[in-house]
């Protein structure tokens, strides 16, 4: 493992997917911050250490979206978490992932990648533009401020955001994310406000306590089931394929099994100490690998600055991060979807390009899991019946 700062840059790559959501469900559904962020830590240095290539540490986006634009309870999101981790953790056991393999084949995968790619994509430009799920009173609502001159800050930021990224992309004297997530956390400092206050925290266990069986019967059909195929699509298959693409060296590591292991284990535990259900987005890996990560030791440096960050800020921190501007991590996450979108350069027979758009315009108009559901039935039919596009 290296600990350059490309490495450094590289594991700031995936802010943009992770803070957000992280930030929505601490302020909308008051989630507690030492809980989420020690175990965001500990999942990151964890990875890092036994995978020893970058992975990604991302929220499980339909339960945050879901989540956040809602205003559920904390308890239902602990209830999810731990339904979603103890389905991961028995995916892991026999031959489960095998028949669930079966039925997801290449096209599909890519299909799963260029979604997420794209749902990524869309998102970080919502959150230049102002008009994200979050930014809806104003286009820096943590900073306090919305326009300059009737142009919302947010597209002043992040003009000036994709500029240097651009500028810098492939420069590793300064690395773009590096250089450009410091100037906005200097900009934020400059212009917004944050307590801090100093001393040490640590996580609580339950600190709401156990769900109760409403808050499990809520979050299976609203938050489990939805999240499942995404999931399974995304974050188990697709990861491990992307890894295998980026770090050959690492595919007995990086398995479909292993990363059900590490995603249940976290998600348990995280429910248990107030945090919110995680896992290993692909769209994360190609974030960590288009600005500079190369080994694990991305992982072990984020995850050591989040430890000693919760440990030292405790609930502060959430007003720290919040300093970031919300443009600025739209930047990374839209960089982050285009590179995930690349990963369909490998196909080149016209069926499977068919299966990848056509899963594309499902996630688009109604959602990622219906749209792997329907990717992989059709792929099944084509293969059964021997059609061709």
């Amino acid at each position: 493992m290296r600990f350059d700062r490309m490495e450094f840059a590289g594991s700031l790559g995936d802010l943009g997917a992770l803070l957000p959501l992280s930030l929505g469900m601490i302020i909308m559904n008051g989630l507690d911050p030492v809980g989420l962020f020690f175990c965001v830590a500990m999942f990151y240095l964890l990875a890092g250490s036994y995978y020893r290539v970058p992975i990604a540490v991302q929220p499980m986006k339909t339960v945050g979206a879901y989540a956040v634009a809602t205003g559920v309870s904390a308890q239902v999101i602990g209830a999810s978490g731990l339904c979603l981790g103890a389905f991961l953790l028995l995916a892991s056991r026999g031959n489960m992932l095998t028949l669930l393999k079966r039925f997801t084949p290449l096209p599909v995968i890519r299909g799963v990648q260029v979604s997420t790619g794209s749902l990524l994509a869309m998102q970080g430009a919502k959150m230049v533009l102002g008009t994200s799920l979050l930014q809806q009173d104003m286009s820096e609502p943590h900073l306090g401020i919305s326009t300059l001159l009737g142009i919302p800050w947010s597209i002043l930021l992040g003009i000036c955001a994709m500029a240097g990224i651009l500028f810098l992309l492939n420069n590793k004297r300064f690395p773009a994310a590096l250089v450009v997530v410091s100037l906005g956390l200097l900009f934020g400092a400059l212009v917004g406000k944050a307590s801090l206050h100093i001393g040490l925290h640590g996580p609580s266990l339950l600190p709401f306590g156990l769900p109760a069986w409403a808050d499990f019967a809520f979050a299976l059909p609203m938050l489990v089931l939805p999240q499942l195929p995404m999931t399974l699509g995304n974050a188990v298959f697709a990861n491990a394929d992307l890894s295998g693409q980026l770090f050959p060296e690492a595919k007995e590591r990086v398995t479909p099994k292993a990363l059900c292991v590490t995603m249940g284990s976290a998600c348990i535990i995280a429910s248990l100490v107030g945090g919110m259900p995680m896992c290993h987005g692909a769209g994360g890996l190609a974030a960590h690998y288009r600005f500079g990560a190369r080994t694990g030791g991305s992982n072990v440096i984020i995850g050591l600055i989040f430890l000693v960050a919760t440990v030292a800020l405790g609930p502060s921190l959430a007003d720290i991060l919040s300093l970031l501007p919300m443009a600025v991590l739209g930047v990374l996450l839209l960089f982050a979807g285009l590179e995930l979108c690349l990963a369909v350069r490998d196909l080149t027979e016209r069926s499977g390009l068919f299966i990848v758009f056509f899963m594309l315009v499902i996630s688009m108009t109604v959602n990622l899991a219906l749209a792997f559901l329907l990717g992989a039935t059709l792929c099944w039919l084509m293969e059964q019946r021997g059609l061709r596009i």
